[in-house]
């Protein structure tokens, strides 16, 4: 189901060489388009949307918005800004590209393990065409998504993308609009879906022409933490979102969308934004697998609900409770975001895989709640880490670097193995020593009232090591901030990280072979706790026409195990037989049914 009225935003090309201009303005008397140094008034069309038709327009053409009082701004919905936020939007002709991969229909979705990376920092150069490099080589070992964080233009050339300000444009930085579709193609060849990770919540404090144009675009009395709210109450707001999720899936082939932080999207409608966005999706994309992800800190089970055909509304929700508690059961650290899970750290780890959410959630839409266990593990994606959790760390420092290497690897097995849709991070398949900071490209009070942020968000993930102070936190603005936080492929060849890319590699294929084939038609209820001390990570799932048991030790002595628990089908040390399970080890059993 669509927005109400028949306008969208941004610019249309047409076949005749004739370029549409469509624009929602209600602060505005009038308004016009100025294209190659010659202006074009529009004419009102209703609902306060202003429009013009142009002949003989190029299809690179820049353009700008003119304003009563003669000031010029970017259009808020451009396909390319090149020149950044503050210069003028290109025509772009989506048309024009050349796709290779036509017979691409995507991946079912319990095929999905996600490698999360941000262009940027993903290679040396920052672009989409030097990252489509590393694209054959995670396909190679048994990735099979990437999820790109935040592409919308945003102020600067660097930053994380989550203070976007024109959510139809690809980051100018980052390359044209071809160029990400050049990614793309690329994926696809190699088997990888491609996802992005869009913010509908709120706007960037820098850039943002649509107050000028509606303010009443937002909720300047109800922000959200980053900046005002999004005022899904108006006709003209909700199509240009609903649009712009359209946009994005189809005008770059996209297998599907994160959105970002869903807990500060608000509609007091009958039929939420949130819902709308799926019943679109589902409807324009029948032919193909297209997938919708939430970030949703409410853990509201309303969003993954089964709607209609037997879809959930969304597919999975990243479950921030299972890396929290995984968190603080080997590091220790239990302030900030991690001090809700402080207590019994290892049962929580146990309880998150058996039945997903650990505390009761808030629900966003009138669809009665059920418990998180009644839905299939599959509606949950997990992670050891990601850009959050490492990014906002005092030292941007990853979770292998400070904890027994052995640990690590049982948890990776823990999460690999487990009927989750398990995310890594850009640098965890060849154990980066690179840390990921926040970075930025801000001047001035926003630059300066960052930088002073940082320290209160590092308190909340982990807080200040030995020796660290919150003056020696990267600052943000800093070029050299960026620059450390980049992928160093040359330090990608040293014996131990051959070997973990040949762990990883045998863990993700007996996932594939042994895992996936359990998680077609999974349902709720499949998780149960085998009671045993903490150190024990003991957890039945019964699947279709099978059950399917992890066993890991997280201790450095030995344990026994029950007799009988099915076929093995993975093992790690010396010892693989047996009823006794070795110190830092994990067995996967299979047991068909009775």
């Amino acid at each position: 189901m669509r927005a109400a009225n028949n306008h969208t935003w941004g610019p249309k090309l047409h076949a005749d060489g004739s370029a549409t201009f469509d624009i929602w303005a209600p602060a505005l008397p009038s308004l016009a388009v100025e294209i190659s140094e010659k202006i074009y008034p529009m004419s009102p069309i209703g609902g306060s949307w202003y429009s013009v038709t142009v002949k003989g327009v190029k299809s690179d053409s820049t353009y700008l918005y003119v304003l009563p009082d003669g000031s010029r701004v970017p259009d808020p919905a451009p396909r390319f800004q090149p020149h950044g936020v503050f210069g003028p939007s290109r025509l772009w002709d989506h048309k024009a590209f050349g796709w290779t991969q036509n017979h691409w229909t995507g991946r079912p979705w319990e095929e999905h393990v996600f490698y999360e990376i941000h262009i940027g920092a993903f290679t040396a150069e920052g672009t989409f065409v030097a990252a489509l490099e590393h694209l054959p080589r995670l396909a190679e070992m048994g990735f099979t998504a990437v999820e790109i964080m935040p592409l919308a233009q945003f102020p600067g050339e660097r930053g994380w993308g989550y203070d976007g300000v024109f959510p139809y444009a690809p980051h100018n930085a980052y390359g044209s609009p071809d160029d990400f579709k050049c990614f793309v193609d690329a994926a696809h060849r190699c088997g990888l879906a491609v996802y992005l990770d869009v913010v509908y919540n709120h706007f960037g404090p820098e850039g943002n022409v649509l107050p000028q144009l509606a303010p009443d675009f937002f909720q300047a009395d109800n922000p959200t933490p980053w900046g005002d709210r999004i005022d899904f109450g108006q006709d003209a707001v909700r199509r240009f979102f609903l649009d712009n999720v359209i946009y994005w899936i189809e005008a770059f082939c996209l297998d599907g969308l994160r959105l970002d932080a869903v807990d500060q999207i608000e509609d007091a409608r009958d039929l939420h934004i949130l819902q709308e966005i799926s019943d679109a999706v589902r409807e324009r994309f029948s032919e193909r697998h297209v997938h919708l992800i939430v970030e949703n800190p409410a853990n509201g089970t309303d969003l993954l609900a089964t709607h209609h055909e037997g879809r959930r509304l969304y597919d999975a929700d990243w479950n921030d409770e299972f890396h929290h508690a995984v968190h603080v059961a080997v590091t220790g650290e239990a302030s900030g975001h991690y001090e809700p899970f402080a207590d019994a750290p290892f049962a929580n780890i146990k309880k998150a895989l058996a039945e997903g959410y650990l505390h009761e959630g808030k629900r966003t839409l009138p669809i009665e709640p059920s418990p998180s266990a009644s839905l299939p593990p599959t509606a949950f994606v997990h992670f050891l880490q990601n850009h959050d959790q490492v990014g906002n760390r005092a030292c941007g420092d990853r979770l292998h670097t400070a904890i027994d290497k052995h640990r690590f690897r049982v948890l990776t097995e823990i999460l690999v193995l487990s009927p989750q849709i398990p995310l890594f991070f850009m640098g965890d398949d060849h154990l980066s020593n690179r840390p990921f900071h926040f970075f930025s490209d801000y001047e001035g009070e926003i630059a300066e009232a960052i930088k002073a942020n940082r320290p209160r968000e590092a308190e909340n993930f982990g807080g200040f090591p030995p020796g660290v102070r919150p003056e020696d936190i990267a600052d943000p603005n800093d070029r050299a901030t960026f620059t450390r936080s980049k992928i160093a492929w040359d330090q990608t060849h040293t014996p131990e990280v051959s070997d973990w890319k040949i762990l990883l590699a045998v863990l993700l294929a007996v996932r594939k072979k042994h895992v996936l084939p359990c998680l077609t038609g999974a349902e709720g209820y499949a998780g149960t706790v085998i009671p045993s001390e903490d150190s024990l990570i003991f957890i039945d799932w019964r699947m279709p026409g099978r059950m399917l048991r992890l066993r890991a030790n997280l201790s450095q002595e030995p344990r026994d195990l029950d007799a009988r628990l099915g076929q093995l089908v993975y093992a790690t040390g010396s010892h693989t037989h047996g009823n006794s399970l070795e110190a830092w080890s994990t067995r996967l059993y299979i047991q068909p049914p009775a």
